[in-house]
């Protein structure tokens, strides 16, 4: 029976999805925690079409031939809005078009398997840590629209008295800096996050962050100030989390990283830089310990799968 049970396990599969602004990653995950399948699909926008394209992608990979038969034991979901402490109900989800929407009911109501909902960077850093090793302490960095940043310990996502634990966005580090839509100045996120390079640029560009970064390689002074004014933020949030945290790797995803390394040798310059004068900061290494997700990875996605796990933990307890 024992022998029956737990071979039952080792074939059914955890699903995780990244359900994002304008498209989907799902995967589905073995007991390994190896990537059985994938699939890419648009987002719905609003609380039903939300529901219906998740579920639509749960299809898509219980229908993959490499995880077809398998049974579904858990599904987790990252979203990027507000969730509950229970992993539940999602709220200010702005770019998903939600409101207020009890997601893991609607999902366990259609499938009959536990589901949990978690913040797309927490789900993200999650994933980061799995697939970066699984051990230790992991700091993960967002950067894209925002500055958002989260902790994994041991491979629990560390939350806080209040959910925002590792949050460096709306540190400010210049009280002379760019206003932020906080309302402080000097903000990690108003130096660093692409909506507030974006305004500061003031030029029309689909990708406006890349756009800074060219005309600064052209010469232009204005955009080279922008460009410093990045990576000085990002190195601050990198900085912040090494020496309150000590985490043993700090991983940087998100849509800047398309930058490659025009981005990256741009933060581990500035972090260099604000060592020289320090033996102390020189000592802890921070430069170090920064690792960039590659292109494409699914990190976002295998970390919601992992936090899903979670719930059928729960459920089974």
């Amino acid at each position: 029976m024992a022998a029956h049970a737990a071979a039952d396990a080792e074939s059914r599969i955890r699903i995780g999805l990244d359900v994002g602004g304008t498209k989907t990653d799902a995967v589905a995950l073995a007991a390994d925690d190896s990537v059985l399948a994938r699939v890419r699909r648009p987002s719905g926008w609003g609380p039903d079409a939300t529901v219906r394209g998740i579920l639509g992608a749960v299809a898509e990979l219980t229908a993959d031939p490499r995880a077809a038969g398998r049974a579904v034991a858990s599904v987790g979901i990252g979203v990027p809005g507000q969730v509950d402490g229970r992993g539940a109900r999602v709220v200010h989800a702005v770019n998903l078009g939600i409101e207020r929407l009890d997601l893991a009911e609607r999902i366990e109501g259609a499938l009959g398997v536990p589901v949990r909902v978690e913040n797309d960077v927490k789900a993200a850093a999650a994933g980061a840590w799995r697939l970066h090793g699984g051990e230790g302490t992991l700091a993960y960095v967002n950067v894209g629209t925002g500055i958002a940043a989260a902790l994994v310990v041991d491979g629990a996502v560390w939350r806080g008295s209040r959910g925002a634990a590792g949050e460096v966005g709306h540190v400010s580090v210049d009280p002379a800096g760019p206003p932020c839509a906080c309302g402080q100045r000097g903000c990690i996120e108003a130096l660093a996050g692409g909506a507030s390079v974006a305004a500061r640029w003031g030029t029309a560009a689909t990708h406006p962050v890349r756009a800074v970064f060219d005309a600064a390689d052209a010469g232009d002074e204005r955009a080279r100030a922008l460009r410093r004014d990045v990576a000085a933020g990002i190195a601050a949030a990198v900085r912040i989390l090494v020496l309150t945290t000590d985490a043993d790797t700090v991983v940087l995803g998100g849509g800047l990283t398309a930058l490659g390394p025009r981005l990256t040798d741009d933060v581990v310059a500035a972090l260099h830089d604000s060592a020289a004068g320090s033996a102390f900061l020189r000592s802890v290494a921070v430069a170090e310990r920064l690792r960039v997700l590659p292109a494409g990875s699914p990190a976002a996605a295998v970390g919601a799968a992992l936090v899903g796990a979670e719930e059928e933990v729960l459920s089974r307890g």
